[in-house]
Formats: structure tokens, sequence, C-alpha cells
């Protein structure tokens, strides 16, 4: 079952043809015996991630930030120990990071703006030829926004409010994309949301003159990988489970 479901997920997240970071790895990263009875989601790939996966009976975990996300390195130490928990709880982990976040029925920049109450939303944003980014039209106040992303995360985001206090163009880019902020004002966007970003942004915003909002790089990628999860689970008949371990970032 592990091909069909893998090969399901490359085709509807066209993994293979969305360039991404070299160490992401999109795709299966770690094969099991191919049994599959239950699905598991989590944003990382970690040693905590694995071990409740293996509580829960899970065989099959799909992640945002995968095995491999720090690089190529020794396995030795913490990284031996949890791959050989992995392997030796039978588990499947497949990892989706760029594909799973423009999706544009899944993806984690979609489902935010959609969470937020969105509905006039485009794709924005070059990245590597690809638009990784959703804009979303709107006409709200800032202090409006800023309670409905409250509501959403459960913690007061970070602002710098250098923009108009009506919104009328607001960009998401969900995770660490503070970096995209001047990139992203050049596209007469007035609002930009991401989950976190470099000192430096803040003073950048405050010259560029847009509203600048770090909403939490973990608390803005929990929607993709249980969107993907639900997706599968129901597409092959099996139960599937979220495993919350937020970062606090």
């Amino acid at each position: 079952m592990l091909a069909n479901i893998t090969a399901y997920i490359d085709d509807f997240l066209r993994t293979t043809e969305i360039e991404d970071y070299p160490n992401a790895l999109n795709g299966l990263q770690l094969q099991n015996s191919g049994k599959i009875t239950k699905i598991g989601a989590a944003v990382d790939a970690s040693e905590a991630a694995i071990q409740s996966a293996i509580a829960d009976s899970v065989d099959l975990l799909l992640v945002h930030h995968g095995l491999f996300w720090v690089g190529l390195k020794s396995i030795v130490g913490a990284t031996r120990r949890k791959l050989a928990r992995a392997i030796s709880g039978d588990i499947a982990i497949y990892s989706a990071h760029l594909p799973l976040d423009i999706h544009p029925e899944i993806g984690n920049n979609v489902l935010v703006a959609r969470a937020l109450g969105f509905s006039k939303l485009e794709p924005f944003l070059f990245h590597n030829g690809v638009l990784c980014g959703t804009v979303a039209s709107v006409e709200l106040s800032r202090a409006d926004l800023l309670q409905r992303l409250e509501s959403l995360f459960g913690r007061t985001p970070w602002v710098c409010a250098a923009g108009p206090e009506i919104i009328s163009r607001i960009g998401i880019v969900t995770g660490g994309a503070g970096n995209y902020v001047e990139q992203v004002a050049s596209e007469n966007i007035d609002t930009y949301l991401s989950g976190e970003g470099p000192h430096h942004t803040f003073t950048l915003a405050q010259e560029l003159g847009i509203n600048l909002i770090y909403a939490g790089h973990y608390a803005t990628e929990t929607f993709g990988v249980r969107a993907l999860a639900e997706r599968v689970a129901k597409e092959f008949s099996l139960p599937w489970c979220f495993i919350d371990l937020p970062s606090g970032l």
C-alpha cells in the first residue's frame, strides 16, 4: 500500500515538478515494510514526532520539514537514535515542503487565508520560478485582522504596524519567509503575514511602509499536513491523527 499512497501524493502535490530548497528532499524519505494501517501528520520529522507516531500505531508519517532539513551529517548521536527508532518502529516518512505550502487546495497559504475568512485569493511572489505565496484582496481594519489572527492561532502575533490601518491587499507566505519583505512590498502589498523573520525586517517594514505580521513558524504550517493526511486517509480508507508538537516559534 505504501507505493500506492506515495504515488498518489506525488501526483496530487506535483512533488517532483516543484523546485525546492536542496535539503527539503520532497517525497518518500524513509521506506517501511510497505504495510500502512494508520497515517500520522506532523510539522517536523523530529524524534518526539516519531516517538508519538509509534505510540499511536502510525506507520506512515507525513511531515512538512523532513529528516534531512539541517543538511548532510554523520549518522551519529541524536540523528542515529532518531533514524533507528523510525526504522525499528517500521514507520515510513514522507516529506512535502514547498509543494504543500503552495498547493491551491490544501496548501498552508491558501488554508490560512480561508481560515481568516478571505475568499478573493490569487498566487503571488515568485521564488525559483514558482509562485510561492497567496495574496488576498480585502477591506478590513488592521485591528480586525489582528483579532482574527489571535483567535485562529491562540496567540498574539508579532506586529510592525507601519502600513495602513485599513488593509486592502494582504500577502501570505507561511513559515520562515520574512526575508521576502522587500519583494512583497514591490508587489503593492500593504500587509504581509508570515510565520517568522529576521530582526532587520522590522526596520525594513517601517521604511517600506507596510504592515508586517509574524504569527509563528510552527503555527502557520500545521494546516497543510493536516489537510493532506485527511485527504490521503479518506482516499485509502485509513484512520489518521495529527501529532501536535508546537515549538513556540
